[in-house]
């Protein structure tokens, strides 16, 4: 399936000479879009530390990697190679900081993973200035209407089929459940891939032995979806220290098993300051429809701030709005640190316009304040052109992001 990501590294690789990673959830199609990208080369290569005989041509160094890679030879070799799952080699930054200096101007270079890939902080193998982060998300409404790279923000508002919708909504993002929109084999797919994240990349990429008490935590994370965390009494609940909890959860966001987003509380008087509240990669996976509809809201929201902070828009970040009278509204998009829009997740269109809207409205200065309805039918117009509260349809808001 044409992802959009395959614009965007296109156009990467013929601007840039800084390596490619391409970050993402595991299955949610990094190896096979960086594939659909190489293949337009004369010659490509492909090595996974996953596969053993391609650990040792990485152990080996540098110049064997380059070697295979045919740089030896007259005609010059690659013109692009893919590094997959190289974070799981402890030392792949600084490999990919000797290889970068060495044949940058002889190849593209493009890095995946199913963990989190921009985070360098130890000074002697720095990979600052030499790579482009792109982040991978599941299939969205937008996505599934439109591959094409825009030069700003929003896309015209379209039309997507009410079955599309539903399989969306109710199988996930992720290519091959929603291709299949088959319940058996959603439910196969799901138990592999839970465990896979879990007993595997959760053990390799970790120090962490107890896997079956993350395994609980991860399980109540189903059913926390969308609520403030409450680090004690996750804590209480698996009899470990909420220290251990705190790591637990980092650990859970690394591997893109689940996110949080923090309170926002400039402006806003007696603000919530410290708790986030978490939600899934996969909304799929949660039962109640409420917390499934905010956390599908949420994931089209995270998915449109990374694509458009990714691509050099601007640097766009998602935040919730709460009080300590209670007062509420479920998600704030800042464009330049500065509020742009606000969104309000309501299954039903019938339900009221959420008084608080407005209020966080005046208090922030947001252009936008929109109460999404899931279940209302589309409507062809724009949601960006308001100025004002209102309730707008999730088929045509979540058409014109990313």
């Amino acid at each position: 399936m044409k992802r959009i990501y395959e614009q965007i590294l296109l156009e990467h690789a013929k601007k840039h000479r800084q390596m490619l990673f391409l970050a993402g959830p595991r299955q949610v199609g990094k190896t096979t879009t960086a594939k659909a990208v190489v293949s337009q080369s004369a010659q490509s290569l492909y090595l996974n530390w996953d596969v053993q005989e391609h650990r040792r041509i990485i152990l080996a160094g540098e110049n064997r990697v380059a070697s295979e890679c045919g740089f030896d030879t007259l005609a010059g070799g690659v013109q692009a190679i893919i590094f997959d799952e190289i974070h799981k080699y402890p030392k792949w930054k600084l490999f990919l900081k000797g290889f970068f200096d060495l044949f940058a101007d002889k190849c593209q270079i493009i890095v995946t993973g199913s963990g989190h890939l921009n985070i360098f902080k130890s000074g002697g193998d720095s990979l600052m200035g030499r790579y482009f982060l792109y982040r991978m998300h599941p299939l969205s409404v937008a996505e599934l209407l439109n591959q094409t790279l825009r030069e700003n923000e929003i896309h015209p508002a379209r039309k997507i089929a009410d079955k599309d919708f539903e399989t969306l909504l109710v199988f996930g993002g992720f290519p091959e459940p929603f291709l299949a929109a088959n319940r058996r084999f959603y439910n196969r797919w799901r138990r592999l891939r839970t465990d896979q994240l879990l007993r595997e990349d959760l053990r390799d990429l970790s120090r962490i032995q107890d896997i079956d008490r993350v395994e609980i935590l991860a399980e109540n994370l189903i059913h926390q979806a969308g609520n403030l965390v409450n680090y004690s009494t996750f804590a209480n609940s698996i009899n470990v220290s909420v220290d251990t909890i705190r790591r637990w959860l980092l650990s859970l966001e690394s591997l893109y098993f689940s996110f949080s987003i923090r309170p926002w509380s400039a402006n806003i008087p007696k603000s919530l300051r410290k708790q986030p509240k978490i939600y899934l990669w996969d909304w799929s996976l949660i039962p109640d429809t409420g917390n499934r509809n905010e956390n599908f809201i949420a994931c089209h929201l995270l998915k449109a701030a990374h694509w458009w902070t990714d691509i050099g828009l601007g640097d766009y970040q998602l935040y919730f709005i709460r009080d300590k009278e209670q007062r509420e509204v479920d998600f704030l998009l800042t464009r330049n640190k500065a509020p742009w829009l606000l969104v309000e997740v309501k299954s039903s269109g019938k339900a009221t316009l959420n008084p608080h809207l407005a209020r966080f409205q005046e208090k922030t200065g947001a252009p936008h304040a929109l109460q999404v309805a899931i279940d209302q039918d589309y409507v062809d117009g724009d949601c960006f052109s308001l100025r004002h509260p209102a309730i707008v349809p999730a088929k045509t808001f979540l058409s014109q992001l990313v």
